[in-house]
């Protein structure tokens, strides 16, 4: 799938702007783009970044092949010049990002391209399309995980994801995000990611009675047998059938290691606590229950309160959709162009009566502030590039927008870490993306560096992002010039 030629994973003004930049501007004419997003999903304090490395595979395949021009002529918009141009398109620019995994906050720059005008302006839809996907679902799981406290959570969604390529990247996002296995073949294929699965209602439907299922569930599977106990009444029929089959496997010599029974429908609470019961008192204890059932994070907090005997959670549709959040609101906008006679990138603006919609200017980085002792997050700071954060120095941070809000940091008490990392050098990939395990493990240590009014499902404490002194004062010229 990474092969696929997504060049014309655009929308149509991205080409009819290029064709403009191709007749008016200097072909060579450098520009900074920033994708970024202005609020945090659920109303959260954080999200997870995901989906570079999509990134890097469409980079690495733009092109337009002979179909893409024959297509784009015969639309009557474009010129032969333009199109005879295009036979030898390919991205020469930079890209800086900030690498999969990571916590990430509104209005910091989570992918900067640096590239010919007419190139960065190609690439936005693409990038905000996969990043804006896969940030979405990442950032989701790593809620529904945080719910679980510490019960593993697997990822169920595929058959309510929208398309096969939701499903199949948004199981990726979700392992990136903390969920121990998916229930996606194809995902556990691609990216070599745990699998997990047991048996649906049907199969217990197709055997003349429920009993006979559970012992050919667990004849094939002796030392993973998770028995589905809801089919007709778990109580009463499910769970003495998955004991009886458990005790014939015991007497039977063999070592049972890995098994218990899934609930799928009815009261969670209240039928985990009973099945418990029984369970134990036959002798089971280490037998574990799991269950599905429309579960999100919400309602798997709830359960935890009322004391759900459950360990494992599956979670389907609120996860791969994003139900309540169905949308992650990254945007890819100008921020400077270079300027040849000043031999210096301008830095360029966008005004807006809605003040969260006016842009940071300029060729930014991004330096993330740490406390020392505990290396909790402190803040962001977003400077210009040409800015040091020296450790050894006073640093004082301020609100952006309510300047009088300061805070006094003093040598030896932080650290910083600049966030963007390089990822593509003059159209060539300079960067190696992680396997998905060794990210997901990245993101536990990220979420690790969160204090913990940061990480509660509802009104979290945010975490601040600010701007430099050179930057904020860029932002206010720009501010009154225009």
């Amino acid at each position: 799938m990474s092969k696929r030629n997504l060049t014309l994973l655009t929308d149509l003004y991205e080409l009819t702007m290029m064709q403009g930049y191709y007749k008016e501007k200097d072909m060579n004419e450098t520009a900074v783009f920033d994708m970024f997003f202005r609020s945090n999903p659920n109303k959260n304090a954080y999200s997870i970044c995901a989906g570079l490395a999509q990134v890097i595979d469409y980079i690495n395949n733009l092109h337009f092949d002979n179909e893409d021009i024959a297509y784009l002529k015969s639309t009557g918009l474009f010129k032969e010049a333009f199109l005879e141009y295009l036979k030898s398109f390919k991205f020469t620019g930079d890209i800086y990002a900030i690498p999969e995994g990571s916590l990430i906050f509104p209005k910091e720059p989570v992918v900067k391209v640096i590239a010919p005008l007419m190139q960065a302006q190609l690439v936005e839809t693409a990038i905000l399309n996969i990043i804006n996907h896969q940030s979405l679902i990442a950032t989701k799981a790593a809620r529904v995980v945080h719910s679980a406290r510490g019960d593993k959570v697997l990822e169920f969604g595929l058959r309510r994801a929208q398309g096969p390529d939701a499903g199949i990247y948004g199981a990726r996002a979700a392992v990136i995000g903390g969920c121990a296995a998916t229930s996606n073949v194809l995902a556990g294929q691609l990216f070599n990611i745990p699998v997990s699965g047991t048996h649906a209602h049907s199969w217990i439907m197709s055997f003349p009675d429920e009993l006979s299922a559970f012992r050919a569930y667990a004849k094939l599977y002796p030392n993973s047998c998770t028995l589905l106990v809801d089919t007709y009444d778990t109580l009463e029929s499910g769970v003495p059938n998955a004991i009886k089959v458990f005790s014939e496997m015991k007497a039977s010599g063999m070592k049972l290691q890995n098994y218990g029974i899934r609930l799928d429908s009815g009261d969670l609470a209240y039928l985990s606590k009973k099945a418990r019961i029984i369970l134990d008192d036959a002798g089971f204890e280490d037998a574990f229950i799991s269950a599905s059932n429309d579960l999100d994070e919400y309602l798997i907090d709830s359960l935890k309160q009322q004391g759900a005997k459950i360990h494992l959670w599956g979670v389907g549709t609120s996860m791969i959709t994003s139900r309540d959040c169905p949308a992650f609101g990254g945007v890819y906008k100008l921020a400077a162009i270079y300027d040849k006679n000043q031999c210096a990138f301008v830095p360029k603006i966008k005004i807006s009566e809605n003040t969260e919609k006016v842009t940071n200017p300029g060729n930014k980085k991004i330096y993330r502030i740490y406390h020392k002792d505990n290396h909790k997050i402190i803040a962001d700071l977003i400077c210009l590039e040409d800015e040091i954060v020296d450790i050894n120095e006073e640093l004082v941070l301020f609100d952006p927008n309510e300047t009088w809000k300061k805070t006094m940091l003093f040598p030896g008490s932080y650290t910083v870490k600049e966030i963007l990392v390089p990822v593509f050098k003059k159209g060539k990939c300079i960067y190696d993306s992680p396997a998905v395990m060794d990210i997901q493990a990245y993101c536990r240590q990220e979420l690790d560096t969160l204090w913990d009014e940061s990480k509660r499902l509802a009104y979290p404490h945010k975490i601040h992002v600010d701007l430099s002194q050179k930057l904020w004062n860029m932002r206010v010229d720009l501010l009154s010039k225009y």
